[in-house]
């Protein structure tokens, strides 16, 4: 059944002024009883931290989906088929979900990231191959801040269906640094001198505590590994100003950096020499 078959088979109404009165009390009443539910409804969502950001959007559903009801009843009493209303709302409903597909795909991902929470705002994130400070969370997109202060909006829908990372939530990043240094550099100076670079930040945390270990032999240099934790956000300061600490630590301790080299050595020609 087409549009044009629901519109002809609404007869055409005769209404009476009781009809009309009675249409009138249950608009009135379903009124009072709407904002009786709201209370109710809004005292459940304020307990629900987990639906914090929905609560709007929640709330709205329900009033139209009551008020729906209420002028339903009141078409029925004056005479309005209700099931051919319901029917020529169904297809209309259907046609706008079907032009509004992506919209209500980022619609289900944005209620989706809402509810779950696996970021917030201020939270720096990888996702989708972006990185960046959470700045807004819509219900259609997400934006993200990269460290160029670039601003990018990215559709819900793929973020609820990728992998995310999440840099901020739990307050502490841990850095890995690798160094070199000669064989001729005793085991415990390297690690003394690594362990005042390490003492000279102060943003870095004693808990965890920071840990040193001779973790590989090269070819012309031993490595060794600097694991320490940081806040998020002085993540970045340690791990550079760690870089700078360590050379300078090691020029104190006469510790030398290694770095790859070519020795050629030139062989003259015995055969050359008889000539």
């Amino acid at each position: 059944m087409d549009i044009n078959e629901l519109l002809k088979s609404i007869p055409v109404l005769n209404l009476s002024l009781g009809a009309l009165i009675r249409a009138a009390v249950i608009v009135a009443v379903g009124g009072i009883i709407i904002r009786i539910l709201m209370k109710f409804i809004d005292r459940m969502l304020e307990r629900s931290k987990a639906l914090v950001s929905l609560r709007g959007y929640i709330r709205s559903v329900i009033r139209i989906g009551l008020w729906f009801l209420v002028i339903l009843i009141a078409a029925e009493e004056i005479g309005i088929p209700t099931t051919s209303l319901i029917a020529l709302l169904s297809v209309a409903g259907l046609a706008v979900s079907l032009a509004l597909q992506n919209t209500l795909s980022n619609l289900a991902g944005g209620i989706t990231l809402l509810v779950t929470k696996p970021f917030q705002v201020g939270d720096y994130v990888e996702a989708d191959g972006v990185g960046g400070t959470i700045s807004a969370i819509d219900l259609a997109y997400t934006t993200f801040v990269t460290v160029d202060n670039k601003e990018i909006f990215i559709p819900n829908s793929q973020l609820s269906a990728t992998k995310i990372v999440n840099f901020t939530a739990t307050g502490k990043r841990r850095a890995e640094l690798t160094f070199t240094a000669s064989y001729d550099a005793p085991t415990q100076t390297v690690k003394q001198a690594l362990r005042e670079a390490i003492d000279a930040i102060p943003q870095i945390l004693t808990d965890p505590e920071p840990v040193i270990w001779l973790s590989e032999y090269q070819s012309s240099s031993i490595q060794y590994l600097v694991r320490v934790w940081a806040p998020t956000d002085d993540y970045w300061n340690v791990y550079y100003t760690l870089m700078e600490e360590v050379r300078e630590s090691f020029g104190r301790h006469g510790v030398e950096m290694t770095y790859d080299h070519l020795n050629v050595h030139l062989v003259e020609d015995c055969r050359t020499s008889g000539q």
